[in-house]
């Protein structure tokens, strides 16, 4: 778990680790981080099924990270760094300003929470959640799906 004293810079990717897969954010500073909010946040009536996840839209929000981490374990992850050099921190922060409260198409395999934030870093969408959850196809496998499912007590 990241310590509350690790030092988090504007334009970090954050993951965090929920049960059963991750989820990524953009720390943007002062205790903040935009990231992208699927449509399973957003509970219809009765339990949302997996399949119909796939093609509803989700919202880009700027949320404190304490909130979107709800004790989880998380940490920074600029991991590839090594293959993409990142954006300058003040293009990456201001489009991702700029897509706050924006809809957008969310999809597992080409549009999820980690494909924004590293669109926002490197100007490149990748994901390697995707490349292991869909080898294994058992339901703890589709890691991705509804990314930022919310447990509140």
């Amino acid at each position: 778990m990241a310590s509350p004293h690790q030092e988090l810079k504007p334009g970090d990717l954050i993951e965090i680790f929920r049960l059963g897969y991750q989820h990524w954010a953009l720390y943007v500073g002062d205790g903040y981080v935009i990231h992208l909010a699927p449509p399973s946040e957003y509970p219809r009536a009765g339990s949302p099924n997996a399949l119909s996840v796939l093609d509803r839209n989700a919202v880009v929000k700027q949320e404190r990270l304490e909130d979107v981490v709800e004790g989880c374990n998380y940490r920074v992850n600029n991991s590839l760094d090594r293959e993409y050099r990142p954006l300058p921190i003040q293009v990456i922060i201001s489009s991702a300003k700029k897509k706050v409260g924006q809809k957008m198409e969310y999809s597992i395999v080409r549009r999820n929470c980690e494909h924004f934030v590293t669109k926002l870093r490197y100007g490149k969408s990748r994901c390697k959640q995707v490349r292991t959850s869909l080898d294994d196809p058992s339901p703890l496998g589709m890691s991705a799906w509804g990314c930022a499912h919310h447990h509140h007590e």
